[in-house]
């Protein structure tokens, strides 16, 4: 038997994907808005053309904006004064306004991170070992750090180290890089029930349609009996052998969840409809949906629906921290009434639009992260 199975794995991006470098990208210094188009600077190349030999007049350049220096027909894609050049522009536009960067290679290439996406895997067979475990959310077993609250239920599922975790058996590589055209700027808002819009953050992202190659291996020797003696969970193999059935499972309840949440808020419907054609997505049975990267929200990222099962745990979990009575802080405002509401918001791009006094009107129009995973056998 082959000590491993391994697979070709391609992910298509069904709504916009951030996933970021940690860099902030400031408006005329690094990036200009031009054209309809945000256009990344190459900024030595900018400086190089001014051939100044004046030191006074140098440094004064080097304290103006690059983009400063441009002019109207250098806005061109063949120019050597721009990295790569974006489809839409961020809505603020004044000197130093931020735009979040995207993770890249070193030749501006975006590319998606194998531990990206095993994060959101790990999640998926987290979400499905508690209920075949038959876990309990109990506040008692939450850790005193918040930190790591759920460590308990993590080694209860995974295993009582990293030397022992079942997702020691699942290796998934960076996808092969793809040219900036698979690029987008997107503006993004935290909207609440009532509809009301949060602080504007703009971020480069991965846009809708694009596809992503990489793979993925399990090793199975680490489910022979010899390791099981060890302490891994023989299940493990059997999770992760039916991992697209698990995340159709997971990602059904999620999707719901969600479009429910979006149907209530006022002025939401293009969201809502949006959740409509993901879960209509889950009758194509060749691959299974999940959500990556930044702005996917509280549920994506831990036990989500399990936790909700417990009220008490979870207004554990909401409590602000003090020295009176045990609490997390998970909810950075005052937590809902229902504690099973949590998260009462979401992050999630907008469309804008202009009004006759030329006014921006904004409107939410989609979730961010979700992609459609094929997995086939390779060889």
């Amino acid at each position: 038997m082959a000590d491993y199975l391994t697979y070709r794995v391609r992910v298509t991006t069904l709504a916009p994907l951030h996933i970021g470098n940690g860099q902030t990208l400031l408006n005329e210094y690094d990036y200009a808005i031009k054209k309809g188009r945000t256009w990344r600077l190459r900024e030595e190349a900018i400086l190089e053309t001014q051939e100044v030999e004046d030191p006074g007049l140098l440094e004064r350049l080097l304290r103006t904006p690059p983009a400063r220096l441009l002019k109207e027909d250098d806005y061109r894609e063949d120019a050597p004064f721009f990295r790569y050049v974006l489809r839409g522009t961020p809505r603020a536009t004044g000197e130093g306004a931020q735009l979040q960067e995207q993770i890249k290679d070193v030749y501006d290439r975006p590319y998606l991170p194998g531990s990206s996406l095993k994060g959101a895997l790990r999640t998926v067979i987290g979400w499905h070992a508690w209920a075949e475990r038959g876990l309990k959310a109990e506040p008692g077993r939450l850790a005193p750090n918040p930190r790591w609250a759920a460590s308990r239920y993590e080694k209860d599922l995974f295993g009582p180290d990293p030397n022992h975790d079942l997702l020691r058996a699942l290796q998934v590589a960076d996808s092969r890089p793809l040219g900036p055209e698979a690029l987008m700027v997107v503006n993004v808002r935290v909207v609440n029930r009532r509809g009301s819009l949060g602080p504007p953050v703009e971020v480069e992202a991965i846009r809708p349609d694009v596809t992503f190659e990489l793979e993925m291996k399990l090793d199975l020797a680490l489910f022979s009996a010899w390791a099981g003696r060890r302490g891994l969970d023989p299940r493990g193999r059997r999770w992760l052998e039916a991992l697209p059935e698990i995340a159709r499972q997971h990602s059904r309840q999620r999707m719901a969840t969600e479009r429910g949440w979006a149907a209530g808020v006022k002025g939401a419907q293009r969201l809502s409809d949006a959740y409509r054609t993901l879960l209509g997505a889950l009758e194509n049975p060749d691959g299974f949906p999940l959500q990556v990267g930044w702005g996917t929200g509280w549920e994506s990222k831990t036990f989500g629906s399990r936790l909700k099962a417990n009220p008490a745990l979870m207004r554990v979990l909401l409590r602000p921290r003090n020295r009176k009575q045990k609490g997390y802080g998970v909810a950075r405002g005052r937590p809902p009434a229902d504690p099973t509401d949590f998260p009462t918001s979401r992050r999630v791009a907008v469309s804008v639009a202009r009004d006759g006094q030329g006014r921006a009107m904004e409107q939410p129009a989609a979730p961010l992260g979700w992609v459609w995973v094929q997995m086939e056998p390779a060889g």
